[in-house]
C-alpha cells in the first residue's frame, strides 16, 4: 500500500509521509527514501528507535504528545548524539486527545519550544476547526498536521476530529492569507 500510496502521491505533487511505530517499520520507511521521519508521540521514549532515526539524519518531525519538557530535552538530545543534524529537526506541539478542546492546544508553547531548542516547531492538531491551527501558523508554526476525512460521522477515533475535504481547503486558504499578513 506505501508503493501505491508514494505513487499517488507523486502524481498528486503532494509529499508522502508516514510515521514508524517500531524499528522494523523504521527500516522499511527508511528505505523508501522518504523526505521525512516522523517520530509519533508514543515513541519519544523509545530511545533504540531514536538513536536509529538520529543516525539517518534526515529531516525528522518529533510530535510531543503527552511528553514532559524533560523527556522532550532527551528525545532530541538523543537524536542529535546519535547524528541527527539541529537544523533538520522540528518539534511538533501536539495534544492527543480526540478532539481536543480549544483550551487544551497549548499553543503558546511554541514559543517556548523554540527558545528552548533552537528548532522548527510545527503543530499537530486534533480540535474541531482551524482556530488552533491559525494560531500556531501565527506563532511560527512551519508544520501543520491536521487530519480529514471523507465522513465525519464514520466509526474510529479520528473521524470527528478531523476536517472534511472543504474544511482543510479552507483552513489551507487562511493559513496562507495568515502567513501573507506576516511578511
Amino acid at each position: 500500500d506505501h508503493y501505491k500510496l508514494i505513487s499517488h502521491a507523486k502524481k498528486r505533487k503532494i509529499k508522502f509521509l508516514s510515521s514508524a511505530f517500531d524499528l522494523e517499520s523504521l527500516k522499511f520507511l527508511s528505505n523508501l527514501n522518504l523526505d521525512f521521519i516522523k517520530i509519533p508521540s508514543g515513541e519519544i521514549d523509545n530511545i533504540p528507535y531514536l538513536q536509529q532515526v538520529g543516525r539517518l539524519n534526515k529531516k525528522t518531525i518529533l510530535s510531543t504528545g503527552m511528553s514532559t519538557i524533560r523527556e522532550i530535552q532527551k528525545a532530541v538530545s538523543i537524536l542529535k548524539t546519535s547524528g541527527l543534524s539541529h537544523k533538520k529537526l522540528t518539534i511538533l506541539q501536539c495534544n492527543t486527545e480526540y478532539p481536543s478542546p480549544l483550551k487544551d492546544a497549548n499553543i503558546n508553547v511554541l514559543i517556548n519550544l523554540k527558545k528552548k531548542f533552537k528548532t522548527s516547531v510545527g503543530y499537530s492538531d486534533h480540535t474541531i476547526g482551524g482556530e488552533s491551527i491559525f494560531a500556531a501558523v501565527s506563532l511560527g508554526a512551519s508544520i501543520i498536521e491536521k487530519h480529514f476525512t471523507l465522513d465525519q460521522n464514520d466509526n474510529g477515533p479520528d473521524h470527528s476530529a478531523s476536517a472534511s475535504v472543504e474544511e482543510l481547503k479552507n483552513i489551507i486558504k487562511i493559513s496562507k492569507k495568515i502567513l501573507l499578513t506576516l511578511g
